[in-house]
């Protein structure tokens, strides 16, 4: 009772506890505890079954143990009373194994008697327990030894060892209708950036401290991911003790084998499978953790019904095979066996998310993983990094890389077609590729490198199994059966010896299994290629529907009917499990798709006429169609690419790029667009659609723009109906975005709520801009109460949208609670000294926001002063900017004070200010002490030459400051001169600014002086003074031998031609400078040349602005 109590709280899905971060543990095996051993040779029965008593002992079996062993006076009263009270039924065994070896062999011996005369399972496992489960770890290695060459990679790094499942919240809506390479083209394979990892030996183990192991776990993965091979590797593991050491029995099952059978018990199935086990009951007992694979949903020729199915809970009686399985699922028979259930994800939404306590994904290859594989696979004749160059150029092959199974099939292919003499073209499209897989597998014996037989010399039979493979697959398509009997092959004229040629060994895989042998073919794609080719073939000579095997339907003649056919039923399909099957049917009426299967099918003559028909078919239905570009679109335009049809689809990629696309979006230009998105990581990375989009365009958009990564909608006048359909963009399941930019458009505070309640639910965007636009306080307020529940964004920008000390107030309380926000810009926002204050008390108690951008916000010295006492116990904080913010000495002598106590900030920006020489003063001051700060902006404060002499000053003896800008301060020569010495000692500052600073040929003397001697200065600006052609001989000279300077600015200096002659002659012998700027200088426009010809032949590596 107790046990089953146990599990009705597992079953219970409303008293489950979520995790959490906090509680999250690092999961490990679990062991259990062994009793301490008795060293006598007579108690060696109890030392054998030691764990076993431990493991298998339920409070019912201990209790009738206890009463039997007081009859045979084992155990006094006093004894049992001990037993009870030791604690927890593991411990009460422990303390009864301890008690009966401190006893003479009679207790021993009766201990062993009671169990051994016993009837009931408990007793059954104690003894036979472990000699069932080693023979039957010895029958699974035996039969899953033999996959271990196919299921492994060569690559180490590639091997299922090393790599992870991801732990998801349950199936997007991709994944639940879109056919599986639709998902990967649409997401690129990219996993979402806030799933967990979880190692293949913690896939039962609890995911906290608090909540229970899973009974139901279900595993996802497109077709040819590795999910059988996952499961086979998992088996092997198992038998040979390395993990999950506490399941006593692992009962593997693929539906494949389920498909055979029509009604069955539980008991009968495991004995059929695993006739080994003698009693079935005894593995399927609760005494037991037992789990139950379930291999392949996907290939189940039943469809699960959950609310029609009959329930069963008695494992000895026969039910139909699909309610059998929902049985299993839904607990009502064996409830106490874990159950783990791998499948394609769109079949998988046929068990109801409830009965699910885990659910994984398979991870596919991503770029790095398929160079990885190529590096290994490939280890002569830079075949890899060739097939690389290629996948790279050709987006789609790339795409489907993702995929190991297909990536074997690319990497081969490409391998073979190189390997071969006739020097062909590699292939560009799917299509292309398969053809040649098809023509490698064909060609029986020959070794490559050789001169290919030449195809009209081909065996007949290979033709024969082809055309029959071909109709094979396209009706197993229509069915949605992607496993076959042997009476399938044979019923479509598939001679079972041909299985075994190279053709048919290279496109169907042989299963075979205790109950059933099955044939399936290598990858989905492959049945579906095939099912194309049967498709092209007999529709030129077809009469009637293809597509009604043994119906009637109305005649049809002729390809185009027939092709028009197709796609009417592609379009249909709501799944689009027929996408992929039109794209072949597209591509081969390309040349070089036809070229390889010149001799294995028969094809006729095409004069092209059918490919340009076909085009202008497709682009037809571009145009057509709803108000909303789907998936069933998009693929279109896959077929277009598959076609080599593709003037408008690189017409489309090259507006995205230079972002012009502004008054072109048609209906067909989204549907590319849509296209792009799938196949170009450089346009999903960066998708711009500045000034391009309307609420229509965003409209028939958006379904696309979920999965790219940067989406630029600045400028686009969009107002807060846009703002409704973007919220829903962002609040779907599906959501891979991760930043947007929404500058420069006209969105007000409805628009922000749409946005916040979106916010509260996305789980991926991590950057907001909301730059220029007009949310206001009240906008703000809403955003910031959705901030104090986001846990994912890290920047936002408010900038310039009249939010106010209101606004501000709202902001301060998210920096108070919220633990993610590192980056917040609220400049031009009128937020005055009020706002300022409640950010700064904000501060002191927050430790995570690195960039505070406060620029133009009125805050006076009030606001500097409040900002001042935050940075005394906030040393988080690493930039600052309060650039235009009317703070005078009074606010410096705070802020200065704060930065001798404050440890952290990096970056000060203090331009457009009135610090004034004394606050320029009491910075000076505050470097000598202070440790941190690198960046320094003191643009137009109206420093003087006094001033600068303490900053210079500091500069002596701080080692941290890394750029210093003074520009607009009217320090004069004699403040150049100042920094200048300051140079000679000074070995932390890269950059110097001194634009427009009144400096004079002195200063630029001076300066030259310094350059002669610092190695570690690299920017020096010194626009807009009057360095003259003496300045720039004294500069020139420098640049002879200084060895650390890059970029030089000596824009409007008054150096005249011969000025600029000294400079460029000095770059001959200099090799670091690569940035130098002599414009507005009167050099005239054939000096210029001159000059810039010199420049460039000197110096090649250098920029020249003259």
């Amino acid at each position: 009772m107790e046990r089953k109590a146990h599990y009705d709280s597992i079953m219970d899905r409303s008293k489950r506890i979520m995790w959490q971060d906090d509680c999250y543990v690092d999961l490990q095996s679990t062991s259990y505890p062994v009793s301490s051993q008795a060293g006598t040779e007579d108690l060696g029965w109890i030392q054998k079954h030691q764990d076993q008593l431990q493991r298998f002992i339920t409070a019912s079996f201990l209790e009738g143990m206890l009463t039997h062993l007081r009859k045979v006076d084992v155990l006094s009263s006093a004894d049992e009373t001990k037993i009870k009270e030791a604690g927890r039924l593991q411990d009460q065994v422990n303390m009864l194994t301890t008690i009966v070896t401190d006893k003479d062999t009679h207790g021993s011996d009766a201990l062993q008697g009671f169990i051994e005369s016993s009837d009931s399972q408990v007793a059954q496992l104690i003894i036979n327990h472990d000699s069932m489960g080693k023979e039957h770890k010895e029958v699974l290695l035996r039969r899953y030894e033999q996959y271990r060459d196919r299921d492994s990679v060569s690559c180490p790094k590639l091997n299922i060892f090393s790599r992870t499942l991801l732990l998801v919240d349950g199936l997007s809506d991709i994944q639940q209708k879109e056919h599986d390479l639709m998902q990967v083209g649409a997401t690129r394979g990219r996993k979402r950036n806030h799933l967990r990892q979880l190692g293949l030996t913690k896939l039962l183990e609890p995911l906290t401290r608090v909540s229970l192991p899973p009974r139901v776990s279900l595993t996802l993965g497109v077709a040819g991911i590795g999910k059988t091979t996952w499961v086979r590797h998992f088996i092997r593991q198992w038998s040979q003790g390395a993990i999950c050491t506490d399941v006593s029995f692992v009962l593997p099952f693929t539906f494949c084998e389920l498909n055979s059978l029509e009604k069955v018990s539980v008991e009968r199935l495991v004995k059929m499978a695993f006739p080994h086990l003698t009693d079935p009951s005894l593995v399927l007992s609760s005494s037991c953790r037992t789990l139950l694979i379930l291999d392949g949903l996907d290939e189940f020729r039943c469809t699960l019904n959950f609310s029609d199915a009959a329930p069963c809970s008695d494992p000895k009686k026969e039910v139909a095979i699909d309610d059998l399985v929902t049985n299993i699922i839904r607990g009502n028979l064996l409830p106490y066996v874990a159950v783990w259930v791998t499948s394609r994800p769109g079949v998988a939404s046929l068990i109801p998310g409830g009965l699910v306590d885990r659910v994984t994904e398979i991870p596919g290859f991503s770029p790095k993983d398929i160079q990885l594989f190529l590096n290994h696979h490939f280890s002569e004749r830079d075949f890899a990094s060739k097939i690389w160059a290629h996948l790279e150029s050709h987006k789609i092959l790339m795409v489907m890389c993702y995929i190991p199974c297909i990536c074997w099939i690319v990497a081969d292919t490409l391998m073979y077609i190189m390997q071969s003499e006739t020097q062909e073209s590699l292939p560009r499209t799917c299509t292309e590729l398969y053809a040649h897989f098809c023509s490698m597998k064909a060609e029986v014996g020959e070794p490559r490198g050789r001169e290919p037989v030449k195809m009209e010399q081909l065996h007949g039979s290979n033709r024969k199994l082809l055309g029959n493979l071909g109709r094979l697959a396209f009706y197993g398509l229509l069915k949605r059966k992607y496993t076959f009997s042997e009476q399938d092959l044979r019923a479509y004229g598939i001679d079972l010896l041909l299985t075994q040629c190279s053709l048919g060994a290279g496109v169907l895989v042989r299963e075979e299994s205790a109950i059933y042998t099955t044939y399936r073919f290598t990858h989905l794609s492959l049945l579906e290629f095939l099912a194309a080719t049967f498709y092209h073939i007999s529709s030129k000579r077809a009469i009637f529907d293809l597509f009604s095997e043994s119906t009637m339907s109305w005649p049809k003649i002729g390809f185009q009917n027939h092709f028009r056919s197709a796609f009417q039923h592609s379009q249909q399909a709501e799944d689009g499990h027929l996408d992929v099957f039109v794209r072949f049917l597209t591509g081969l009426l390309c040349p070089m798709a036809q070229k390889p299967l010149a001799g294995l099918l028969a094809l006729g003559k095409d004069d092209g006429n059918q490919k340009a028909w076909a085009a202008g078919f497709l682009q037809g239905l571009l145009v057509s169609g709803g108000a909303v570009v789907s998936l069933r679109a998009v693929n279109l335009a896959y077929c277009l690419q598959e076609l080599q049809h593709t003037e408008l689809l690189r017409s489309v990629e090259e507006d995205l790029q230079l972002g012009s696309l502004a008054g072109k979006l048609t209906r067909a230009h989204c549907v590319v667009l849509g296209y792009l998105l799938h196949v170009s990581p450089e346009c999903s990375e960066q998708t711009n659609l500045t000034g391009s989009l309307n609420y229509t365009t965003v409209k028939c958009l958006l379904p696309q723009l979920l999965y790219c990564s940067y989406l630029r909608l600045e400028n686009n006048h969009f107002k807060d109906d846009v703002m409704e359909l973007l919220g829903s963009l962002l609040s779907a399941k599906d959501c891979h975005i991760q930043k947007i930019s929404l500058a420069e458009n006209a969105i007000s505070n409805k628009g922000s709520k749409a946005l916040s309640r979106a916010l509260l639910v996305n789980r991926t965007l991590t950057s907001l801009n909301l730059r220029n636009n007009n949310i206001g306080s009240k906008g703000a307020k809403f955003l910031a109460e959705a901030l104090k529940m986001n846990q994912v964004l890290v920047s936002i920008n408010f900038q310039n949208n009249a939010i106010e000390e209101e606004g501000a107030q709202a902001l301060a309380e998210v920096l108070h609670c919220n633990r993610k926000l590192v980056s917040l810009n609220i400049r031009k926002n009128k937020i005055g000294a009020g706002g300022a204050k409640r950010i700064a008390e904000a501060l002191k108690t927050n430790r995570t926001l690195t960039k505070l951008i406060l620029c133009s916000n009125q805050l006076g010295d009030k606001g500097a002063i409040a900002l001042a006492e935050a940075l005394t116990v906030n040393h988080t904080l690493l930039s600052l900017q309060l650039q235009s913010n009317s703070i005078s000495n009074r606010g410096m002598t705070a802020l200065t004070k704060a930065l001798r106590l404050n440890r952290g900030l990096v970056s000060l920006n203090l331009r457009e200010n009135s610090i004034g020489v004394e606050g320029a003063k009491n910075m000076a001051h505050a470097l000598h002490e202070n440790n941190s700060l690198q960046d320094l902006d003191l643009q137009w404060n109206f420093i003087k030459s006094s001033a600068t002499k303490a900053l210079a000053h500091a500069l002596l003896s701080n080692a941290t400051m890394q750029l210093l800008d003074l520009q607009e301060n009217a320090i004069g020569n004699e403040g150049v001169i100042f920094l200048a010495e300051a140079l000679k000692t000074n070995v932390s500052l890269r950059t110097l600014c001194l634009q427009g600073v009144s400096s004079s040929t002195s200063g630029a003397i001076a300066m030259a002086e310094a350059l002669m001697t610092n190695q570690t200065l690299q920017t020096l600006d010194l626009r807009g003074n009057t360095v003259g052609m003496e300045g720039a001989k004294a500069l020139a000279n420098a640049l002879k031998s200084n060895r650390s300077l890059k970029s030089l600015n000596l824009q409007e200096n008054s150096l005249g031609m011969d000025g600029a002659i000294f400079i460029a002659t000095a770059l001959k012998g200099n090799h670091q400078l690569t940035y130098i700027n002599l414009q507005g200088n009167g050099i005239g426009e054939s000096g210029a040349k001159v000059i810039s010809d010199a420049i460039r032949a000197d110096a090649p590596g250098c920029v020249v602005d003259i």
